[in-house]
């Protein structure tokens, strides 16, 4: 078995401009610039001949390059539930296709439908017992992120391994977004 997601890294440069905003929060547990990305799909656990079959069908899902730009903050969960705070994405028609075909591929490979509505976003910490009053404060300090355009090429199927530090990523596959 494997746990496996679809998703887009941002370049570094973006990636490390949201430092000065990852910090104000108790109990954050910020993630690094090198694990920030945009889910496409999460698949969850699945057996190794069902991710050979993920990645042929994902290989057929890339189309053409993104331009992306990071917009506004919030935060997953309410109240005592909170468990993360993140940067969104602007609304991107191309990015909400490629998620599609992320999912169809996941259905082609005999993997369970996402019933769940995708809203893009880089998490930016993981939360434990977080005061919602200064998750509040911190969206509102936060609330008027806007990253510069940026270009991605290339999307990725990775691994994913639950650690004492966190969850570490490894890049499986890379699937290359055609025209450029």
């Amino acid at each position: 078995m494997i746990r496996l997601f679809a998703a887009l890294t941002p370049p570094l440069e973006i990636a490390e401009a949201l430092a000065p905003r990852q910090q104000g929060l108790a109990g954050a547990a910020w993630r690094p610039p090198e694990a920030l990305h945009i889910t496409l799909r999460f698949f969850g656990e699945i057996a190794e001949t069902a991710a050979d079959d993920l990645d042929a069908e994902l290989a057929g899902a890339a189309r053409g390059p993104l331009t992306l730009e990071l917009q506004g903050v919030g935060a997953f969960g309410e109240g005592a539930n909170l468990h993360a705070v993140w940067a969104g994405v602007a609304e991107s028609p191309a990015l909400r296709q490629l998620a599609r075909r992320c999912e169809t591929a996941a259905r082609r490979a005999g993997l369970r439908p996402d019933t769940r509505s995708y809203r893009p976003h880089l998490t930016l910490a993981y939360l434990s017992r977080a005061d919602p009053a200064a998750v509040a404060a911190w969206i509102q300090a936060n609330n008027l992120l806007r990253s510069p355009p940026f270009r991605l090429d290339a999307f990725g199927l990775y691994s994913s391994r639950r650690g004492a530090d966190g969850s570490r990523y490894r890049l499986e596959r890379a699937y290359r977004l055609g025209g450029g």
